[in-house]
């Protein structure tokens, strides 16, 4: 049975699965869920996720949910397979696991606050609060130093090579980059670098393009 992702492309976290499936090079499935008629909150979603979030998850007749659960099942499972984006050896999979949770703890729940002002909230036209804005930013700025520090002693956020604690900063970033926000990365120059870098795999490319092509559907239907 093929891997099946529902979801919608515009999902960060949804995002972030397939980013993790293209690295793999496997085939799967996008199964659309138009959250726009409220379709995540019914059946038969409820039934692959009960909290009504995207994505949803099915590989067989196994069936997931939570983004970075996902990567992680795909990581491990398909470790044969395309990239490699975890480490086998114990010490390493501890750092690359710290600075993953880096991302979900410290990083993720500011740049989110911040896509959702700067890049959802236009999307839907709603009027975007500044005064979050600012305060998020000089958040994220904090944050942004803790990674400048990391990246000059490493070429990847989790050691050496790409992984998951790299990947999974993809999606949100390639919101903010079209915003004001940018300017936060640009000033960190082994932040900008490391991002540069990450972006510009096929990988995450594909991933980027996708969810440009169903922005520009959406803004025309």
């Amino acid at each position: 049975m093929a891997i099946k992702v529902h979801c919608t492309v515009l999902s960060t976290a949804a995002m972030k699965v397939i980013a993790c499936l293209n690295e793999k090079g496997l085939d799967y499935e996008i199964v659309p869920i138009d959250m726009r008629t409220g379709e995540h909150k019914k059946e038969p979603f409820l039934s692959l996720n009960p909290f009504g979030q995207v994505p949803a998850f099915e590989d067989g007749d196994l069936k997931m949910f939570e983004s970075r659960a996902i990567t992680q099942y795909i990581a491990h499972t398909y470790a044969d397979k395309g990239t490699p984006l975890i480490f086998r050896d114990p010490k390493q999979m501890a750092v690359a696991s710290v600075w993953a949770e880096v991302e979900a703890q410290k990083f993720d729940p500011v740049a989110s606050k911040l896509t959702w002002e700067l890049c959802t909230k236009p999307f839907l036209g709603m009027v975007t609060d500044y005064a979050v804005v600012e305060e998020q930013e000089a958040l994220l700025s904090k944050v942004l130093d803790v990674y400048e520090a990391r990246l000059v002693q490493s070429k990847y956020l989790g050691g050496e090579r790409f992984t998951l604690a790299d990947l999974h900063h993809i999606p949100t970033m390639s919101y903010l980059m079209g915003t004001r926000v940018k300017a936060s990365f640009d000033s960190h120059p082994h932040v900008s670098a490391w991002y540069a870098d990450i972006s510009a795999r096929p990988a995450s490319e594909k991933v980027v393009a996708m969810t440009v092509s169903e922005l520009k559907k959406s803004l025309l239907s």
